[in-house]
């Protein structure tokens, strides 16, 4: 079908012809959108769609939605057969799009925060009094959120994805383990309604707010799903803080439907994060390695960043299953895209008469901290043959506690940046310390930090080079 009946229903609807049609970039849907518009008349969006199910959802959804108060395109014209309508339009803006700087930088501007915010605070009311008289059987493919639909996403990651890796794996157990998911899903079941892919591609900004499209997989179904999806989306690339202080934007506004302590929310919600994460891998495996889409593969390295963070607190719920994705993103297909990627701290001891270590990365240095004020053993005869790796040079620093003190100050400011890093996507720190003779004082310190970096932060790996010394260290990564 081509844009032509779409533009008899225009100037049936304005009472003139288009003058322009212009057809609009599709992304994951078979969906054809087209903006039609003409002088003196307001422009509209026309869909052309392929299920007529699907059709019926979105315009009976969209109608409902209105009738509700929310922010959804109005439905204007619907063709007799059903299979393209009309609706209003909301612009060009998603969302997405609008956070593009604070999704490539991990530091997200004022008004990123707000526009995310105000969509997180949005959610509730899509959820509760979205789902207020709605008649969930014209829900399209499903009327509900149950073991059916969850076993079919679970095993769309299985052949999806899973499959297409080469990874093997014991069938019988994993189904075991799906199973077992599943049951922990439904025992959240609450009579609202799910978007299902509640995402910032999903969102449109019009004045500065929230408008919400392509809801038309929605069904009855549990809230943690979409909180999931939200602020779990693979390309959102949300920072940690980022999304704790949205997931409390979203259970304030929550309240005024329904209490829950935060805690159990947390706990309830791991899973439904797992859930959405592997449900996400299969579309991006059917899209990327079946219909050679290359937005989808781009999209891979992000998803499985997110399930490596999630496996750092294991499942032992489904312990087949977490071993299973623990081998998954470790595989050298996957390992080598996030060594790329992969956070670097180099730390140094060096002797300021020699001058400051230059830093290899090409990002202008980091921290150099001065030594030099901390009791010297050079000083003394007995400590000259030996290095702040030696037993005895050690326990002369520690016996006063200045070091001590010293290094607590210098970790408050290591630690408060490599988190930074991480969550930014930054791969190079330089973290050096001087004395004297870079010898004794610097060595300790160096060695002393890059042990507890190494020890305190996963998937970073620690590059420890004592330069006067010529001595070299590689921290292994635990994650």
């Amino acid at each position: 079908m081509d844009a032509t009946k779409l533009g008899k229903m225009y100037a049936a609807l304005t009472g003139k012809e288009p003058q322009v049609i212009n057809e609009l970039p599709s992304s994951g849907s078979n969906r054809r959108y087209f903006r039609l518009s003409a002088d003196g008349t307001p422009s509209y969006i026309g869909v052309i769609g392929t299920s007529l199910e699907e059709n019926r959802a979105f315009i009976y959804m969209a109608r409902h939605f209105a009738e509700r108060q929310l922010p959804v395109p109005t439905v204007v014209a619907v063709s007799a057969d059903e299979m393209c309508y009309l609706q209003t339009d909301l612009g060009d803006t998603l969302l997405f799009n609008e956070i593009e700087k604070g999704r490539a930088t991990r530091s997200f501007s004022a008004h990123e925060r707000d526009l995310l915010v105000k969509t997180m605070r949005l959610l509730p009311d899509v959820q509760f009094r979205g789902a207020q008289g709605m008649d969930f059987s014209k829900c399209y493919p499903a009327v509900k959120f149950d073991e059916r639909s969850i076993m079919w996403d679970l095993n769309y990651f299985k052949y999806c994805f899973l499959k297409a890796t080469g990874l093997d794996f014991k069938e019988d157990l994993l189904e075991d383990d799906f199973h077992a998911l599943a049951a922990t899903l439904m025992h959240t079941d609450t009579d609202t309604f799910m978007y299902r892919d509640f995402q910032s591609r999903n969102v449109m900004i019009r004045d500065g707010q929230p408008w919400l499209i392509d809801f038309q997989g929605g069904r009855r179904g549990p809230f943690y799903y979409d909180v999931a999806s939200f602020l779990w989306q693979a390309k959102a690339n949300l920072p940690d803080s980022l999304r704790k202080e949205l997931l409390d934007e979203y259970l304030d506004s929550l309240h005024k439907y329904h209490n829950i302590d935060r805690s159990q929310f947390l706990a309830t919600l791991r899973h439904f994060v797992l859930f959405r994460t592997l449900q996400v891998l299969g579309a991006y495996g059917f899209r990327g390695y079946f219909e050679k889409k290359p937005h989808f593969m781009q999209s891979v390295p992000f998803a499985l960043a997110n399930l490596r963070q999630l496996l750092e607190k294991p499942y032992t719920e489904y312990p087949y299953l977490n071993d299973l994705l623990n081998r998954l993103v470790n595989l050298k297909q996957f390992t080598d895209e996030l060594g790329k990627r992969r956070l670097t701290v180099k730390v140094l001891s060096f002797a300021y008469k020699k001058g400051i270590p230059n830093d290899t990365s090409g990002n202008g240095g980091g921290f150099v901290f001065d030594c030099r004020a901390i009791n010297n053993p050079g000083k003394y005869e007995r400590f000259k043959p030996f290095t702040g790796l030696d037993t005895n040079v050690i326990e002369f620093l520690e016996e006063d506690g200045e070091v001590l003190w010293f290094l607590k100050s210098c970790y408050d400011l290591v630690d408060a940046s490599v988190a930074r890093y991480i969550e930014r996507g930054f791969t190079n720190l330089m973290v050096a310390y001087g004395c004297t003779g870079g010898q004794h004082r610097s060595v300790y310190c160096a060695q002393h930090t890059a042990e507890h970096i190494a020890s305190k932060f996963s998937n970073v790996k620690v590059e420890l080079v004592h330069r006067e010394q010529d001595l070299e260290q590689v921290f292994n990564i635990k994650g």
